[in-house]
């Protein structure tokens, strides 16, 4: 299967447009497994009200790098969840197809978190990461704070694979700014490491 990367100019929402915006009203369906027993819960823009919420669009269900990658979210989960963050995984697919894909993948297998289906596009258009020719989604990762306004956007080519530990890293900053008003997290930074307060003092000297 060819999953293309192609990039269509159109007039939906694009992520420099989303940054410290709201996500739109949406409603959808999810399998979620969390203990041997698997579920289809309901997923709402109020459903990320209140916690922190990682946003992970991905092509599609049954593809090739996309089990990787929700591998890699699974081995980090249980960060996310002490740094009280929720994780979803969003495709086009049904949530049908992801109880299957669950029940099949032996790396999909290991997710506990909600695998959410978006087969009206309802989710991939209002972030941007929709292909309309082929119905598909961007890689795309978008971080949201507990007032469900979004604070990163990150949309990747398709063959390119992300690294999950640099998204909990940038949750973290995220985390650290909005408790610290005044100071920003420079580069590389990790937590526990110094920030910089910037200041008409500090200009040229960094």
């Amino acid at each position: 299967m060819s999953i293309s990367t192609t990039v269509v100019t159109t007039t939906e929402s694009r992520p420099i447009t989303l940054i410290n915006t709201h996500v739109q009203p949406f409603k959808t369906q999810a399998f979620v497994n969390r203990s041997g027993k698997g579920e289809f819960i309901e997923v709402s823009d109020a459903s990320l009200k209140g916690k922190w919420s990682v946003l992970i669009f991905m092509p599609a269900a049954f593809t090739f790098n996309c089990p990787t990658e929700i591998e890699d979210a699974a081995d980090h989960y249980a960060e996310f969840q002490k740094a009280g963050a929720e994780v979803y995984i969003i495709t086009t697919d049904t949530h049908f197809s992801h109880k299957v894909w669950h029940e099949t993948s032996p790396a999909v297998g290991k997710a506990k978190f909600p695998l959410i289906g978006d087969p009206t596009h309802q989710l991939t258009n209002a972030f941007g990461v929709h292909i309309p020719e082929e119905g598909l989604a961007l890689r795309g990762t978008f971080i949201i704070n507990p007032d469900g306004m979004i604070k990163t956007a990150e949309i990747h080519s398709n063959e390119i694979a992300r690294d999950v530990g640099e998204t909990l890293r940038k949750l973290k900053a995220a985390q650290y700014t909005a408790s610290h008003p005044g100071e920003v997290c420079p580069a590389k930074w990790k937590e526990g490491e110094k920030t910089l307060a910037p200041s008409l003092d500090l200009v040229g000297k960094i």
